[in-house]
């Protein structure tokens, strides 16, 4: 993809970029049974190997048009999460999320009780470039209520979060999760009847930061002058999303 996105604004708010549009609604494909490499499971009956999985996993089909009919703020683009989470990617903008200096990614997640980012977190956020961080922080009420932010070193796929169905019925299986998407490990046999709509990694080596501070001195200690024009975009955007978030 190019090194800078195209930027969508819609009445007045920056459209992070896994956020979905009304034109791109995740189409409804029969599920059918599958045999193969490692046993039974689910797949679609025109089911195209490179498309449809990654990791050997069913992907939800989801039309990539960005910017057709109007944003769904509370939502997930299935497929763009999943290529910010691959290619470490700015949630918000599109950019990579890589620290220059250090070579760390920043993660942001809604928080309101002050707990950190601990070592082995499992998360469905793609992570965030400075400047973006510092905005959403400002533009998001759910964020200003309370969130914990830190620089994170190694990111470790760990699996998906999706619907899960049943084997004897291929339908979904019921769930209490809040957003519906159960998380499955790579390594548990479930994972062979899930329909995949999130990555999800772990994180290691997480340093907890405070937003301001690390803006006011630079990932590296030096001032950050980039981060001031950066964040004073005409528009500011939407709440960051990931199911931390939502």
């Amino acid at each position: 993809m190019s090194s800078t996105p195209r930027q969508f604004y819609w009445r007045s708010l920056h459209i992070p970029f896994i956020a979905p549009w009304t034109g791109e609604r995740a189409r409804h494909c029969t599920v059918v049974l599958r045999r193969g490499r490692g046993g039974e499971g689910i797949g679609y009956a025109d089911e195209s190997g490179v498309a449809d999985r990654r990791h050997g996993v069913l992907w939800v089909r989801q039309p990539a048009v960005r910017g057709v009919g109007e944003p769904l703020l509370a939502g997930v683009h299935a497929l763009r999460q999943r290529q910010a989470m691959s290619h470490m990617l700015c949630q918000v903008c599109g950019t990579s999320a890589l620290g220059k200096a250090d070579e760390r990614h920043l993660f942001l997640m809604r928080d309101v009780t002050g707990k950190p980012i601990g070592e082995g977190e499992r998360t469905a956020t793609p992570p965030v470039c400075q400047p973006c961080a510092v905005e959403s922080v400002l533009a998001c009420p759910h964020l200003r209520k309370g969130h914990t932010a830190a620089l994170v070193r190694h990111v470790r796929p760990w699996g998906v979060a999706g619907i899960v169905y049943d084997p004897r019925t291929l339908t979904p299986l019921p769930n209490d999760v809040t957003n519906g998407l159960v998380e499955v490990e790579y390594t548990n046999p479930v994972i062979r009847w899930t329909l995949a709509a999130r990555d999800v990694v772990t994180l290691h080596d997480c340093t907890t930061v405070d937003l301001e501070q690390l803006v006011a001195t630079g990932r590296d200690g030096r001032p950050d002058n980039s981060a001031t024009s950066h964040t004073s975009r005409q528009a500011p955007h939407a709440p960051v999303h990931g199911s931390p978030l939502l």
